[in-house]
């Protein structure tokens, strides 16, 4: 991975995906900032504390950014903030939860590729990592929660679908400035789920097992790095084949 010594900052670098992308762009000798409310040790990355629901937090992110390291070469919006009633089955859905939940997640993406292209727009470069989902792309299968608790956010289809054509857009509109724009969309990531959710699971998807964030995270850092220097507009699909079937 050409990565060496650029500026990346990983939105909820603390969490399930976030901490494996942390520790394989610095693997790859890329200068790392976790921006998170919350610092795990994440083997000596760079922590600014950030909650990407606040405008003015953001905009402190990118500013202690520049006055440290004097550039972003990139950002990996990976952040999945989310109210307490996430998760409700879709006829108990509040109305104003579904209208916050769209604010937390969708509206938070837009500012923060906002302001960064503020920065990378004079450098003639960057390169922006959206975290989509399949289920931006296809519409859940019910019935691997059959005989669980769970189920899939009515909420979170909207977000990620709408960010992965957000993501179109942004390309388009970056590609003059020489800024690329592009989302990676996992599959069902092993979280310690029911056993029978995982079961269910495993059986409709082709290779026949949970992504790992250890899946994701070289797929970020290729439409990081100057690999993929030829591609924006793209969302890169790691699911297992579950959106081929």
């Amino acid at each position: 991975m050409q990565l060496k010594d650029k500026i990346i900052i990983v939105t909820r670098g603390s969490g399930l995906l976030g901490k494996e992308m942390t520790r394989y762009l610095k693997l790859h000798e890329a200068t790392v900032i976790n921006a998170d409310v919350i610092d795990k040790d994440n083997d000596g990355i760079a922590f600014i504390n950030t909650d990407v629901t606040s405008e003015a937090s953001v905009n402190d992110l990118f500013q202690t950014v520049i006055e440290k390291f004097g550039r972003i070469d990139g950002l990996v919006n990976n952040a999945y903030p989310r109210t307490r009633d996430w998760g409700l089955k879709f006829e108990n859905i509040p109305s104003a939860s579904w209208k916050k939940n769209i604010d937390l997640q969708l509206n938070s993406v837009f500012y923060t590729c906002q302001q960064v292209l503020n920065y990378m727009q004079p450098k003639q470069s960057g390169s922006i990592v959206n975290i989509a989902s399949i289920y931006g792309i296809v519409g859940p299968d019910f019935s691997v929660y059959e005989n669980t608790q769970m189920t899939m956010p009515a909420a979170y289809s909207a977000i990620k679908g709408g960010l992965i054509n957000f993501t179109k857009y942004l390309a388009s509109y970056t590609g003059k400035y020489k800024v690329r724009v592009n989302c990676v969309s996992p599959g069902g990531i092993f979280d310690n789920q029911p056993e029978s959710f995982v079961t269910n699971y495993e059986k409709k998807v082709p290779l026949q097992r949970m992504g790992t964030p250890a899946d994701i995270a070289p797929a970020v850092a290729f439409l990081l790095s100057d690999e993929s220097s030829y591609i924006t507009g793209h969302n890169l699909i790691v699911d297992g084949g579950w959106t081929a079937i």
